[in-house]
Protein backbone atom coordinates (compact mmCIF):
# COMPACT_ATOMS: atom_id res chain seq x y z
CA UNK A 1 0.00 0.00 0.00
CA UNK A 2 1.45 3.10 -1.20
CA UNK A 3 1.52 6.68 1.26
CA UNK A 4 -0.12 9.98 0.20
CA UNK A 5 2.75 12.45 0.15
CA UNK A 6 1.37 15.89 0.35
CA UNK A 7 4.38 18.77 0.07
CA UNK A 8 3.59 22.19 0.54
CA UNK A 9 5.79 23.24 -2.64
CA UNK A 10 6.77 27.03 -1.52
CA UNK A 11 7.44 26.13 1.96
CA UNK A 12 9.68 23.85 0.56
CA UNK A 13 11.43 25.88 -1.96
CA UNK A 14 11.80 28.84 0.82
CA UNK A 15 13.00 26.35 3.43
CA UNK A 16 16.04 24.85 1.06
CA UNK A 17 18.72 27.26 -0.93
CA UNK A 18 18.79 24.28 -2.89
CA UNK A 19 15.64 25.53 -4.27
CA UNK A 20 15.65 29.03 -3.22
CA UNK A 21 18.61 30.69 -4.83
CA UNK A 22 16.98 29.31 -8.04
CA UNK A 23 13.84 30.42 -6.87
CA UNK A 24 15.13 33.99 -7.45
CA UNK A 25 16.50 34.41 -10.46
CA UNK A 26 13.91 31.76 -12.18
CA UNK A 27 10.38 30.37 -9.58
CA UNK A 28 9.36 28.32 -12.59
CA UNK A 29 12.62 26.28 -12.50
CA UNK A 30 12.94 25.92 -9.07
CA UNK A 31 9.49 24.40 -8.84
CA UNK A 32 10.15 22.11 -11.67
CA UNK A 33 13.34 20.98 -9.42
CA UNK A 34 11.29 20.29 -6.35
CA UNK A 35 8.42 18.46 -8.87
CA UNK A 36 11.30 16.35 -10.03
CA UNK A 37 12.68 15.73 -6.75
CA UNK A 38 9.62 14.79 -5.36
CA UNK A 39 8.97 12.37 -8.17
CA UNK A 40 12.07 10.56 -8.20
CA UNK A 41 11.41 10.56 -4.30
CA UNK A 42 7.62 8.86 -4.35
CA UNK A 43 8.32 6.75 -6.71
CA UNK A 44 6.89 3.50 -5.96
CA UNK A 45 6.28 4.24 -2.28
CA UNK A 46 3.81 7.09 -2.62
CA UNK A 47 0.78 9.20 -4.00
CA UNK A 48 2.48 12.54 -4.45
CA UNK A 49 1.00 15.74 -4.50
CA UNK A 50 2.82 19.27 -4.87
CA UNK A 51 0.66 22.15 -4.10
CA UNK A 52 1.42 25.95 -4.67
CA UNK A 53 0.07 28.52 -3.29
CA UNK A 54 -1.96 30.99 -6.07
CA UNK A 55 -4.52 32.70 -3.84
CA UNK A 56 -3.21 35.70 -4.99
CA UNK A 57 -3.52 34.92 -8.97
CA UNK A 58 -6.99 35.76 -10.10
CA UNK A 59 -6.43 33.22 -13.29
CA UNK A 60 -5.72 30.59 -10.48
CA UNK A 61 -8.44 27.85 -10.25
CA UNK A 62 -7.19 25.05 -8.78
CA UNK A 63 -7.28 22.84 -10.95
CA UNK A 64 -4.76 19.74 -10.68
CA UNK A 65 -1.94 18.40 -13.34
CA UNK A 66 0.24 15.68 -13.44
CA UNK A 67 3.56 16.15 -14.14
CA UNK A 68 5.98 13.34 -13.66
CA UNK A 69 3.93 10.88 -11.78
CA UNK A 70 3.12 14.10 -8.85
CA UNK A 71 -0.31 15.94 -8.77
CA UNK A 72 0.47 19.90 -9.31
CA UNK A 73 -1.99 21.79 -7.37
CA UNK A 74 -2.05 26.14 -7.52
CA UNK A 75 -4.94 26.60 -5.05
CA UNK A 76 -7.66 28.66 -6.42
CA UNK A 77 -7.58 32.34 -6.48
CA UNK A 78 -8.65 33.47 -2.92
CA UNK A 79 -7.71 30.17 -1.44
CA UNK A 80 -3.81 29.74 0.19
CA UNK A 81 -2.18 26.34 -0.48
CA UNK A 82 -2.34 25.56 3.34
CA UNK A 83 -6.25 25.10 2.85
CA UNK A 84 -5.96 23.13 0.36
CA UNK A 85 -3.33 20.69 2.12
CA UNK A 86 -5.68 20.50 5.34
CA UNK A 87 -8.68 19.83 3.25
CA UNK A 88 -6.62 16.64 1.18
CA UNK A 89 -5.26 15.43 4.30
CA UNK A 90 -8.68 15.11 5.63
CA UNK A 91 -10.43 13.65 2.67
CA UNK A 92 -7.30 11.19 2.26
CA UNK A 93 -7.59 10.19 5.48
CA UNK A 94 -11.50 10.17 5.95
CA UNK A 95 -10.84 7.35 3.72
CA UNK A 96 -8.49 5.36 5.76
CA UNK A 97 -5.23 6.16 3.41
CA UNK A 98 -1.46 6.86 5.06
CA UNK A 99 -1.20 10.66 4.86
CA UNK A 100 2.23 12.38 5.13
CA UNK A 101 2.36 16.22 5.12
CA UNK A 102 5.69 17.82 4.21
CA UNK A 103 5.17 21.70 5.65
CA UNK A 104 7.04 24.00 8.41
CA UNK A 105 3.71 26.15 8.76
CA UNK A 106 2.85 25.58 12.25
CA UNK A 107 -1.25 26.06 12.02
CA UNK A 108 -1.00 23.02 8.93
CA UNK A 109 1.00 20.82 11.18
CA UNK A 110 -1.10 20.73 13.75
CA UNK A 111 -4.38 20.37 11.42
CA UNK A 112 -3.18 17.29 9.71
CA UNK A 113 -1.57 16.02 13.16
CA UNK A 114 -5.01 15.89 14.52
CA UNK A 115 -6.50 14.69 11.39
CA UNK A 116 -4.20 11.52 11.67
CA UNK A 117 -1.46 12.22 9.25
CA UNK A 118 2.24 12.52 10.19
CA UNK A 119 4.05 15.60 9.73
CA UNK A 120 7.76 15.90 8.45
CA UNK A 121 9.25 19.39 8.38
CA UNK A 122 10.12 20.83 5.24
CA UNK A 123 13.91 21.31 6.46
CA UNK A 124 13.67 17.41 7.20
CA UNK A 125 12.30 16.54 3.89
CA UNK A 126 14.98 18.37 1.52
CA UNK A 127 17.85 16.45 3.37
CA UNK A 128 16.13 13.03 2.94
CA UNK A 129 15.94 14.37 -0.87
CA UNK A 130 19.30 14.87 -0.36
CA UNK A 131 20.50 11.32 1.38
CA UNK A 132 18.08 10.03 -1.53
CA UNK A 133 20.56 12.23 -4.08
CA UNK A 134 23.71 10.65 -2.38
CA UNK A 135 22.24 7.05 -2.21
CA UNK A 136 21.74 7.58 -6.09
CA UNK A 137 25.03 8.44 -7.00
CA UNK A 138 26.32 5.79 -4.33
CA UNK A 139 24.94 3.15 -7.02
CA UNK A 140 25.63 4.56 -10.12
CA UNK A 141 28.04 2.18 -11.37
CA UNK A 142 30.15 4.99 -13.55
CA UNK A 143 30.16 7.44 -10.41
CA UNK A 144 28.60 10.00 -12.60
CA UNK A 145 24.94 11.99 -11.56
CA UNK A 146 22.12 10.60 -13.05
CA UNK A 147 20.41 13.39 -14.99
CA UNK A 148 16.89 14.68 -12.98
CA UNK A 149 13.98 15.73 -14.65
CA UNK A 150 14.07 18.84 -15.06
CA UNK A 151 17.46 18.48 -16.60
CA UNK A 152 15.26 16.40 -19.58
CA UNK A 153 12.33 18.36 -19.29
CA UNK A 154 11.59 19.55 -23.08
CA UNK A 155 10.78 23.50 -23.30
CA UNK A 156 6.78 22.89 -23.97
CA UNK A 157 6.46 21.13 -20.85
CA UNK A 158 8.11 23.90 -19.15
CA UNK A 159 6.14 26.51 -20.23
CA UNK A 160 3.27 24.65 -19.64
CA UNK A 161 3.99 24.61 -15.85
CA UNK A 162 4.69 28.28 -15.93
CA UNK A 163 1.04 28.66 -17.57
CA UNK A 164 -0.46 26.72 -15.13
CA UNK A 165 1.58 28.58 -12.37
CA UNK A 166 -0.43 31.71 -14.04
CA UNK A 167 -3.89 29.91 -14.25
CA UNK A 168 -3.47 29.66 -17.71
CA UNK A 169 -4.40 26.83 -19.97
Amino acid sequence: MTTALIVDGYNVIQAADRYAVIAERDLDSARAMLISDVSAYAFGSHDATVVFDGAKNPESDGTPHQVAGVEVIFSPYGKDADSIIEELAGRLRGTGDDVLVVTSDSQTQWVVLGQGATRVSSAQFVADLSEGASEMLEHTPSGEMRSTLDQRIDKATRDALARWARGKK
